[in-house]
């Protein structure tokens, strides 16, 4: 798939070129990851990976698929990157980004709705 969005783009060139940001999408590109889990596999500081994931959260590049509760009671996200590639084309001033999506938004719809119990 093609973009056309400026904003998008933008922010996929933007992650592209930090490296932390784009650990952070092959971490969480083919399972869902935690904040805590993807600090530990990528040693991101944790400001710092708090800080990027929130940027990726917002851009859409990273989507919250589950939220979960811990034994302790604690309530906390699993994330996971919104593209499973990406392609780049710089020719004639004009930039073509083309994506393969890695969740399918209706798909992640789906299940949240029969997931919950009566």
């Amino acid at each position: 798939m093609i973009l056309e969005g400026q904003k998008i783009k933008g922010a996929i060139l933007a992650a592209l070129a930090d490296p932390e940001m784009v650990s952070i999408l092959d971490y969480a590109m083919y399972k869902s990851k935690s904040v805590n889990d993807i600090i530990k596999e990528t040693n991101i500081p944790h400001t710092t990976a708090y800080r990027k994931i929130k940027w990726l959260l917002d851009e859409k590049l990273l989507v919250v698929d589950k939220i979960s509760i811990s034994t302790d009671g604690k309530k906390y996200s699993l994330f996971q990157s919104m593209f499973r590639s990406i392609s780049v084309t710089y020719e004639n001033a004009k930039v073509t980004i083309n994506v393969e999506r890695n969740i399918d938004p209706t798909t992640v719809l789906t299940e949240r709705f029969f997931s919950f119990k009566e």
